[in-house]
């Protein structure tokens, strides 16, 4: 993982609270970088994934909100029933538009308004799951020079998500959740 990266992406369905609990607690409070989390959540519910890991991780925590400014050392969850999208001029912006793949908030959108956003300076993060979210986006964040790592499918509770990732980005990094943690928590910044 190079010196410029500017944002880190993750998506993840079934099983991620398992998944990230894995690898956003071991993130310390100065993490030089803003992480965009989208989870799939059902429309009818406020999700508490925030106050969850909000207990767990030395970083803070917090629900995204329209037009707030990403800031490094952060966390943001995509709130229920939105789509979350990086905007170029640093903030997120919420959006109530279609589901994608039978999901809002999508992780295609994020990905690829992050890549947008953030071009070579972005990693993609595809966790475990049960659809094809964010084989898509993660193809946008390869397509401009970003990175990409998948969770390994035989060690996800849903392996479809990460196979769908793999099979449509073969160049994307496979990794056990406790490589992905220890390689995120190596990185210093540039």
């Amino acid at each position: 993982m190079g010196g410029q990266l500017k944002a880190i992406v993750i998506g993840t369905s079934a099983g991620a609270v398992e998944s990230l609990s894995a690898i956003l607690p071991q993130l310390p409070a100065d993490f030089p970088l803003p992480v965009i989390v989208v989870v799939h959540l059902p429309p009818d519910r406020k999700s508490i994934l925030a106050g969850l890991f909000d207990d767990r991780c030395a970083m803070h925590v917090k629900e995204a909100e329209d037009t707030e400014p990403l800031e490094a050392g952060t966390i943001y969850f995509a709130p229920s029933d939105y789509h979350l999208l990086a905007e170029k001029d640093g903030h997120l912006s919420l959006s109530s538009e279609e589901p994608v793949l039978y999901s809002r908030p999508s992780i295609d959108v994020l990905f690829e308004t992050a890549a947008d956003a953030y071009g070579e300076g972005l990693l993609g993060i595809v966790l475990s799951g049960a659809n094809e979210d964010g084989a898509a986006g993660l193809a946008a964040i390869l397509a401009v020079g970003g990175e990409g790592w998948v969770q390994t499918p035989a060690t996800a509770y849903a392996s479809l998500m990460p196979e769908a990732a793999l099979k449509r980005n073969p160049t994307a990094k496979s990794m056990e959740l406790s490589q992905i943690a220890h390689r995120l928590k190596e990185y210093k910044g540039a």
